[in-house]
């Protein structure tokens, strides 16, 4: 992987650029993984169902498109640097209020605003740090850039396992109001992409939608992707701490160890897979990744003690989050020039609005459908996802290693 010796033969502002996307996606999935470990407390508080808790997460991902839609024409139009400013202050004070939430319904209505702030993080981000790299290092930037979210989650189960007995919910959502901090590092270190200002003052509203029509092909397939993807991902992440601790009644502190251990196989598979797509392509790598997800599956959905959920749950987040690893290298990569900031991150939001049901139809089938069964529940919706994944991938296209200029 070599990620190491790649990150110091970055220059100055490229470390910078990619440390502050790094950080922002990071922090974003911190802010957003948090509720995955306290549905069941939140749903206890409002005395309302699991199910109707989960919704909050399907209220996030289904106004991220809002916020990539948002921010990603800033972005093109003004530049990386002071929307992703701007996008991170505004998600870490939404996380916040929603720790103050008196009622089921405030809260889902918080979640849904965050969602606008969560989805306009990952285009900037991308944008940012890819077009500042090196291409011949961009699959390796881009397993860990992408990695970042598994980082999230797992800084998200280290403060679920060690603090939640003392801060309960609401102060798990009170901490996840310190990425606003990160914006203090952008606005003194971080310089503006060097793709952007070659094209400075070229990207206008109206080209996203010129754009996208003249892409209309390449936008549905993207969308298609992103939707088969955070089934996927979301399928085997945001209801699986709630199978562990309700099916299985483990412990929050038993939930917290198995969660860091498959978000360290979920980091080790992002950086793998991504810089196997540097060699053999950015296709090739996400179908083998999502192919040796499938016999993975039993051993992390059926298993019957702590120690065998976790080595299932992190052979199988090594192979989904290595698919994953790939995504942003390949869709900036794809992307048209001048509204790229805004055009994946579209694509990447328009995909996970389609996805983001995944949530209440894996906790309702568990939960009324298999009569308590979520193990079931989840291994089904999974394993259709990773096939999916497998096949549109494979259909698709790539331009690897593409250089970023205004022309191209």
């Amino acid at each position: 992987m070599d990620i190491i010796p790649i990150l110091r033969s970055l220059d100055k502002d490229q470390r910078n650029a990619f440390a502050a996307a790094f950080l922002g996606w990071c922090l974003d999935a911190f802010d957003f993984f948090v509720l995955v470990f306290v549905i069941k407390d939140v749903a206890r508080e409002f005395h309302a169902t699991k199910t109707w808790v989960t919704f909050a997460m399907t209220a996030t991902l289904a106004m991220r498109p809002v916020g990539a839609l948002i921010f990603g024409i800033a972005a093109d139009r003004f530049g990386r640097r002071g929307p992703l400013m701007a996008d991170i202050i505004l998600y870490s004070i939404l996380e916040l209020l929603s720790g103050f939430a008196p009622t089921l319904t405030i809260f889902l209505v918080l979640r849904a605003l965050f969602g606008i702030g969560m989805g306009g993080e990952w285009g900037l981000g991308a944008s940012l740090a890819l077009e500042s790299a090196p291409p011949d290092k961009r699959g390796a930037l881009s397993g860990l850039l992408q990695e970042g979210y598994v980082v999230g989650y797992l800084l998200a189960a280290i403060v679920y396992g060690l603090l939640f007995k003392y801060v309960g919910w609401r102060g798990m959502f009170f901490i996840g109001a310190a990425p606003a901090l990160l914006s203090l590092f952008i606005r003194a270190k971080v310089k503006e992409s060097p793709a952007w200002l070659t094209q400075r003052g070229k990207a206008m509203p109206a080209m996203l939608w010129s754009d996208i029509r003249r892409n209309a092909g390449l936008f549905a397939y993207l969308v298609i992707l992103m939707a088969a993807f955070n089934f996927m991902s979301h399928g085997a992440q945001d209801v699986y701490p709630t199978m562990l601790q309700t099916q299985h009644h483990f412990s929050p502190h038993t939930v917290g160890k198995i969660a860091v251990i498959y978000n360290i196989g979920a980091l080790l598979g992002g950086l793998f897979f991504g810089s196997l797509s540097q060699r053999i392509g950015r296709r090739k790598a996400i179908v083998i990744a999502a192919i040796l997800a499938i016999p993975m599956i039993p051993l992390w959905a059926f298993s019957h003690s702590a120690v065998m959920f976790a080595i299932g749950a992190l052979l199988l987040q090594f192979m989904i989050q290595g698919a994953w690893g790939v995504i942003p290298a390949h869709l900036t990569e794809l992307a048209p020039s001048l509204v790229r900031g805004t055009f994946i991150g579209f694509a990447y939001q328009c995909g996970n609005l389609i996805a983001s049901i995944i949530g209440p139809v894996q906790s309702s089938l568990g939960e009324i459908r298999f009569h308590g069964n979520y193990a079931l529940a989840l291994a089904i919706t999974v394993l259709i996802a990773v096939i999916a994944v497998a096949l549109t991938a494979g259909l698709g296209k790539e331009r690897h290693g593409i250089v970023f200029v205004a022309t191209e």
